[in-house]
């Protein structure tokens, strides 16, 4: 698509034509692929060049459209372990894209017979365990009026007036600090919930931001093994 103009490949007429008289007009969406120079000035979705993550809030709705094997859009016997994504870099990709108002398209190669190899059915899997326990932090979430903090590993959705943060690290001190929520208002009481296991202590004071205490928390208890999520509400 980055070849030629969309004048070679007809797309604005076949747009014209899907968006007013396709009989799933009110059901697709479309991409800024369908020819030189559209790309991030055009279209429903914004996926510039493949693996495009900005790291930060854009207006306009995009994808991040990238590979488990890090070198392949195919499969690739060759590869080593190293090329693969690890799940917690997977997990940082995803959460990093939806926080900024993006979403995910992962991509993974079946071999010629196709089969799905075992390192991508376990990176799958994985992922879905994950989004079991977490789902409520991404699906149907909104960007915050902040994406991450600044100084740990921790990206904000929101929806429904809740405040989700995601927690990509666990603190050594086994408490939570976030400098970027604040009370809603001067008398409202912020409650913390760590999705999958419940409520836990929280609170605020202008200095230190809202410090979330996690030290009850023992492995045998921990609602998953990478990224955990606290829904904060009460805040803003």
């Amino acid at each position: 698509d980055w070849e030629a103009p969309d004048s070679y490949w007809r797309s604005t007429e076949f747009l014209a034509w899907a968006y007013n008289s396709a009989p799933s007009r009110d059901t697709f969406v479309t991409n800024d692929r369908w020819g030189a120079g559209t790309s991030m000035h055009h279209g429903g979705f914004y996926s510039g060049e493949d693996r495009f993550n900005p790291g930060k809030l854009l207006a306009h709705k995009w994808e991040d459209a990238f590979t488990i094997d890090t070198t392949s859009w195919g499969y690739n016997r060759n590869s080593p372990l190293e090329w693969y994504m690890s799940i917690e870099q997977l997990l940082a990709e995803v959460v990093s894209a939806v926080a900024c108002n993006g979403n995910v398209l992962i991509n993974i190669g079946p071999t010629a017979d196709g089969r799905i190899s075992v390192v991508f059915q376990e990176r799958l899997r994985q992922l879905g365990a994950w989004l079991r326990v977490n789902g409520d932090a991404i699906y149907g979430t909104r960007p915050w009026r902040a994406q991450n903090e600044t100084d740990w590993p921790v990206w904000y959705t929101t929806k429904a007036g809740s405040v989700y943060a995601i927690v990509l690290q666990w603190s050594k001190v086994s408490t939570l600090h976030l400098q970027m929520p604040t009370p809603a208002s001067s008398t409202a009481h912020i409650t913390g919930t760590l999705l999958g296991y419940g409520t836990v202590p929280t609170a605020y004071a202008p200095q230190s931001g809202v410090t979330v205490d996690l030290s009850a928390l023992t492995l045998d208890v921990l609602p998953c093994q990478w990224a955990w999520v606290v829904q904060l509400d009460g805040v803003s």
